[in-house]
């Protein structure tokens, strides 16, 4: 699959030391397993001169307590909390090349973000979507950009999980319902 630079963006979803690292928080090996290919899914798509985006969940410690209902550390217990190494991007990615981060504070990397108009104002239309967690803020940040009219291309070689059976149910549902899902080695970062 043939995509245009100046138009791509790939967005590297909470690859951070608390889901991707033994010692973090919410660890899961399925993420730290997934830090090399996209390690090498952005060297060749910023090598083209793609867009690369990294999202950092961060939670301020208070944010949850005057929820009336959606409260993540109910969910997961208190993780990637502001300003902690836990909610820093594992030091196996060059996010220091990045142009741009973004930090959310829900699964959803679009929710209270400035990510759409970012994308908007570069005329980005075509998302390759990796990092973790595939049924959790994978699944939502790319069911929001398709919404949104933007291409979700998930990069199924490149998304962590805590099950396969969870990465295989949202890759499935995404499919079915507002993206389409690759291999980073069919993915050519070319211009026309």
């Amino acid at each position: 699959m043939r995509l245009e630079p100046a138009r791509t963006a790939v967005v590297v979803v909470d690859m951070q030391n608390g889901f991707c690292h033994p010692d973090g928080s919410l660890y899961a090996p399925g993420s730290e397993a997934v830090i090399e290919p996209i390690a090498d899914l952005v060297e060749r798509a910023s090598d083209a001169g793609a867009s690369v985006l990294y999202t950092r969940d961060v939670h301020p410690p208070e944010q949850f307590e005057d929820a009336h209902y959606y409260d993540e550390f109910d969910q997961w217990g208190e993780h990637v909390l502001e300003g902690s190494w836990d909610a820093e991007i594992v030091d196996e990615l060059p996010s220091e090349r990045a142009d741009h981060v973004v930090e959310k504070h829900t699964y959803d990397a679009f929710y209270a973000t400035e990510l759409e108009a970012w994308l908007n104002a570069r005329g980005i239309d075509d998302l390759v979507l990796c990092g973790t967690l595939a049924n959790v803020c994978v699944l939502h940040t790319g069911g929001s950009a398709g919404l949104r009219d933007f291409r979700p291309l998930l990069a199924e070689d490149c998304i962590g999980s805590i099950e396969d059976e969870h990465k295989e149910y949202a890759l499935e549902h995404a499919e079915w319902l507002f993206g389409e899902v690759v291999e980073r080695d069919d993915l050519a970062f070319e211009s026309s």
